[in-house]
Order: structure tokens, then C-alpha cells, then sequence
């Protein structure tokens, strides 16, 4: 409810009718048909002229949004957490793997079919959807099969859960290594801006490329599912960075001119669209092992902290990308000059960073048999770890909620554009 009455209040209080015209110096600019430059012209039903919605209300209004998606997104997970705990230990993850490939299929179908809705309809059509499809969905809650008026411990019970379980070396270690992992993943801030102005990228191929990144993204899922789910952990990461590491490194190639007689653009999309293929396989091993991680009865909590700790990692990366662009002159105006120096050792940094991740890989189990000697072991516990783990997550959820609130109150805070 509170997804769709988000996108109810921005439809209702903000024109979102839009009329695309071309420029009319789209050709004298050297520009072509199809390269998705459009001047936006704001009309209402009545021909005139409609306020398009603020920054500060279109971020509230997409905050309220991910708050419901993502408080249905927790219910969800508990109840694939609850189900995956009860499978044989001869499939474990295997229903998971089942889910999440749903999941990012229809990602991958809802990429495609948005940018042509907005091409064709504007983004008013795309916010009716994104009102209607959410409320759509209630009644099929109604068809879950829920056991009422159990017995459910008391806060302070599972508060306690909670901590002996973070306490737990079988949790701090791993989810240690994820957390570190997962920082490290710093990407190149400027590689979009590369594309567009020194390649000449236009919004349609830039669009195609996020397209078949979300392609990938659930082949990989599947790949996983159908192919690696018996190798070990640690052999699935170490291979998978280092093969990210390379696709890293050939964009040193195309900012160079060398594509081995492809076009920009088809290295681009190889390069880009492989990593999230490689992403995809990596994501599964993680959520297994996170539901290894959650106590009997207390699911729900323990997979959403785990989760969180895993995202606030990325939300940190992010921000350390963007740091990164004032160590070398990756501007735009650098590369209308053709400067692009600053481009390759930025990209030759983040990639060391990125592949740096394989170093803590030992603070990871090799399977899921180790996770639970180390479970089982009842030496392994450490307040210290306990506390360490609950600071980073606190923290970063605390720092991804000033974010949140600065960028609503307060946009281009940062710096940005």
C-alpha cells in the first residue's frame, strides 16, 4: 500500500505529462534520429503548462516507494529463509536459487518493456504502472498459507537470539569477509560519462547496455544454479574476481582504441555485460550462506541485518568511487580535449581495488559443511566480534539514512551535478 500511495501522491501532485519533440538543431548539432536527445516540453490535458515534480518531492516520494518495496522485500526473504531452512541438506539452496532467478527474470523483462514505455508514452505511463502493479499484488498475500496465534517470543528474547548469534564466529567471520568484499568493489564513477562523450553513446545504447547486463545478470543466476552450486565457496569468488579483474582491465583497452576490429560499442557491451553475468554467479552463494547464519524463529530479523550489512557495503563503494574522481582530471572537458590519462589510471586503480577483494577470501568457509563446524564449534564465540559486527551495520545504516535525508532536503550536497 504505502509503494502504490507513493506513486499516487506523485501523480497527483506533480505534471508528469510529457511531449517529446526533437531539437530543432538535432542535425545542424551532427546529431542523428536515433540518438534519443529529445527537448521535453511539459503539457497538461488542458494545454497548459504543467510544474514538473521538485527534486526534494520526487526523492520523498520514491523514499516512501523503496520503503514499502522494500519492508514486502524483507517479508519475502523470511518466508524463502523459513522454506530453505526446511529443504533436504542434499538440495540446500536450491529453492533459493529457484526464487531469485524469478526474481531477476523479471528484472530483466521489466527493463526492456519500461524504456519503451517511457520512449512511447512518457514517464506518466511508467509511474501509473509502478502505482498499479504493487496494489495489484495484495490480494495474492491472501493466499499464502499462514499458521495464526502461535506462540512469538518477546522483543527482548530475540534481541538475545540475535546477539549469542552475532556473537557467533560463524557469523562475524564470513559476514566479515562479505562486508570487506563488497566495499572494495570500487567502480570507475566516470566510465558512463566516457561513453557519451569521447565513444558518443547514444541514450538508446546506453539503455541497451543496462538491458543486457540485466540479461546476464539472471544467466548467471542460473549458471550457478545449474553449475556451480557444488563447487566451494572461496573456488567461486577467487575465479569469478579474477575474471571480473580482466573484463576490468580491457576497458583500459577500448579507452586506448584497441577492440580487436569491433565496434566501441560491442566491446563496451561484452565488457560491461559479462561483469554482471559474473555478479549474478556471485550473488547466490551468499544469500545460501546468510540463511545458514539465521536462528530458528528469528529469520526474518537476522537475514534483513545480514542483507543490510551486505548493501551498506556497495552504498560505501559508491561513495568511495566517487571520491576517487578527484585524484586524476576525468571531467568532461578533460576528454573533449582528448585528455585521457586521468581515465586509464582511474580505471587501473579500481580495478587493483576491485580484485583486491581475493585476499581476505580465507575468512570465508569453503562450503556449507564448514559453515556448520564452525557453528558447531563452541569455543568460537567473541563478544568483541559481536559488538564489531552490530557497530558496522548500525553505522552504515545510520549513514545511508543521512544520505537518504540530505539528498531530499538538500540535493547536490555532495557536489553532484
Amino acid at each position: 500500500a504505502i509503494t502504490s500511495l507513493s506513486m499516487v501522491m506523485l501523480l497527483f501532485f506533480s505534471d508528469l505529462s510529457m511531449a517529446a519533440v526533437k531539437r530543432s538543431n538535432l542535425q545542424a548539432e551532427g546529431g542523428d534520429d536515433s540518438a534519443g536527445r529529445y527537448e521535453r516540453r511539459l503539457q497538461s490535458a488542458d494545454g497548459s503548462v504543467g510544474e514538473p515534480p521538485s527534486i526534494p518531492f520526487l526523492s520523498f516520494s520514491l523514499l516512501l516507494f523503496g520503503t514499502g518495496f522494500w519492508f514486502a522485500d524483507v517479508m519475502g526473504d523470511s518466508i524463502v529463509a523459513e522454506k530453505a531452512k526446511l529443504e533436504p541438506e542434499s538440495s540446500r539452496g536450491h529453492l533459493q536459487s529457484t526464487c531469485y532467478a524469478c526474481r531477476f527474470f523479471g528484472l530483466m523483462i521489466a527493463a526492456p518493456l519500461s524504456t519503451v514505455i517511457y520512449s512511447s508514452y512518457g514517464p506518466r505511463s511508467v509511474v501509473v504502472l509502478m502505482a498499479g502493479l504493487p496494489a495489484a499484488i495484495v490480494p495474492l498475500v491472501y493466499m499464502l498459507k499462514e499458521t495464526r496465534n502461535l506462540p512469538v517470543a518477546s522483543t527482548r528474547e530475540q534481541c538475545g537470539e540475535i546477539w549469542t548469534t552475532v556473537c557467533s564466529r560463524a557469523v562475524w567471520q564470513p559476514m566479515g569477509f562479505v562486508y570487506l568484499y563488497n566495499v572494495l568493489q570500487v567502480g570507475n564513477a566516470a566510465w558512463k560519462q566516457y561513453l557519451k562523450t569521447v565513444l558518443g553513446f547514444t541514450s538508446n545504447q546506453l539503455n541497451t547496455l543496462l538491458v543486457v547486463a540485466y540479461v546476464l545478470l539472471w544467466l548467471g543466476i542460473m549458471a550457478y544454479k545449474k553449475f556451480f552450486i557444488r563447487w566451494s565457496w572461496r573456488t567461486v569468488y577467487v575465479s569469478t574476481t579474477l575474471l571480473n579483474g580482466l573484463f576490468s582491465a580491457l576497458q583500459i583497452l577500448l579507452i586506448q582504441g584497441i577492440t580487436f576490429g569491433l565496434s566501441p560499442f560491442l566491446f563496451a557491451l561484452g565488457d560491461d555485460a559479462f561483469a554482471d553475468f559474473i555478479g549474478g554467479i556471485q550473488f547466490l552463494p551468499t544469500t545460501i550462506m546468510m540463511v545458514h547464519l539465521c536462528p530458528a524463529g528469528s529469520e526474518g530479523a537476522s537475514y534483513a541485518m545480514f542483507t543490510t550489512m551486505s548493501n551498506s557495503a556497495y552504498t560505501l563503494a559508491t561513495a568511495f568511487s566517487t571520491l576517487l574522481l578527484g585524484v586524476w582530471d576525468v571531467s568532461k572537458e578533460a576528454m573533449e580535449r582528448g585528455e585521457l590519462g586521468g581515465m586509464i589510471n582511474l580505471t587501473a586503480l579500481t580495478t587493483l581495488i576491485q580484485v583486491s577483494g581475493v585476499l581476505f577470501v580465507g575468512l570465508l568457509p569453503r562450503t556449507k559443511e564448514d559453515l556448520a563446524n564452525l557453528h558447531a564449534d563452541p569455543m568460537s564465540g567473541s563478544r568483541i566480534g559481536g559488538f564489531v559486527f552490530l557497530f558496522v551495520t548500525l553505522s552504515s545504516v545510520v549513514y545511508s539514512l543521512v544520505v537518504g535525508v540530505l539528498n531530499i532536503i538538500k540535493p547536490g550536497w555532495a557536489g553532484e551535478s
